[in-house]
């Protein structure tokens, strides 16, 4: 909060402007934004929030508005992604959680490459992006993708080299140092409740500077909290509310917050019904700096990013005209 605001002789008679006050104000209250991510001539930042739509190339993802096993109501979803808003489209081909069925590098591989392929072809500057943790898969992907989203820590240590190699951007995550697909049981981060964001900070730090070591340039390390990931939901709202300490490390951020189970135990609401408690988790990291967000509702989702940044004073409005004298 300000304190002490709106006295025009506070500071010994000098009399402020209002607009010299609106820069003081924005300058106190406002969190700084991200880092940039830069990724095929694009930047994306506070100000321009990025949207990274979800298409799961499964049968059984978490939420049914996103099953897409059938590579034409795939294509058909990236075209909606896009129309809609996307600046980024991230595909898997594995449910994370383990409730989900076995699917095997070869199965994932041509769940997702075939996908990729179509859509490189039909949109060639759009930023495309690999949910995977195997580094197999990101090979036979690599003449389409321009960013890897590892979910799972680095479980396969070779997959940051693998995205060195592809000049990709990667994802650096933290999952609480769980195999993947492996759902949290008993998790604790001492001392509780607020040791998980030491912990947090801690491994993305760390993977980061593995991720720099490969020589993947900072502005395409993508750090990303990992909500839900060997997490329990008081987890996921301690690290929500402090994104402002993620940003802090210097870094590009992403929050994955769509639909997850952090909102549905929080409102008690099945994944059809988490949509508000999404928008309002974004909101709340978009105004504490956080610049990318992978999202199921592309156009919510857009909509929301373009207020806060607004709000934040980093982005216009369309129009101005309220209030003003036309001619």
């Amino acid at each position: 909060m300000c304190s002490g605001g709106g006295g025009g002789d506070d500071d010994g008679g000098t009399d402020r402007s209002y607009s010299e006050s609106v820069t003081d104000h924005h300058a106190t209250v406002v969190p700084p934004g991200a880092a940039p991510l830069r990724i095929r001539g694009r930047e994306i930042t506070s100000a321009a929030p990025g949207v990274m739509a979800i298409i799961n190339r499964t049968r059984d993802s978490f939420w049914s508005g996103n099953r897409h096993a059938d590579l034409d109501s795939a294509m058909a979803a990236l075209d909606d992604a896009v129309a809609l808003g996307a600046d980024i489209v991230d595909v898997g081909g594995v449910r994370a959680g383990q409730e989900g069925e076995d699917v095997t590098a070869a199965m994932e591989i041509d769940r997702v490459v075939p996908f990729l392929e179509q859509a490189r072809e039909a949109y060639p500057n759009l930023i495309l992006s690999l949910d995977t943790w195997r580094s197999e898969v990101a090979r036979a992907a690599a003449p389409f993708i321009d960013l890897v989203n590892d979910t799972w820590q680095g479980a396969d240590p070779d997959l940051v080299h693998v995205a060195a190699d592809l000049g990709a951007a990667i994802v650096v995550s933290h999952a609480g140092g769980l195999p993947p697909r492996t759902d949290p049981r008993e998790v604790t981060y001492p001392p509780e409740p607020d040791g998980v964001r030491a912990d947090v900070l801690r491994v993305l730090r760390a993977g980061a500077q593995r991720a720099e070591a490969a020589g993947i340039p900072r502005e395409r390390i993508l750090l990303d909290p990992t909500l839900d990931f060997g997490k329990t939901t008081r987890h996921s709202l301690t690290l929500l509310r402090h994104s402002a300490e993620v940003v802090a490390l210097g870094y590009p951020v992403m929050q994955a917050l769509s639909r997850k189970d952090f909102v549905g135990e929080t409102l008690d609401l099945e994944a059809d019904d988490r949509l508000e408690g999404t928008l309002a988790s974004t909101a709340v990291a978009a105004w504490l700096g956080v610049a990318v967000f992978r999202a199921h509702d592309v156009r919510a989702t857009r909509r929301v990013l373009d207020m806060v940044a607004s709000i934040r004073g980093e982005r216009s409005p369309v129009r101005d005209e309220r209030g003003r004298l036309h001619p």
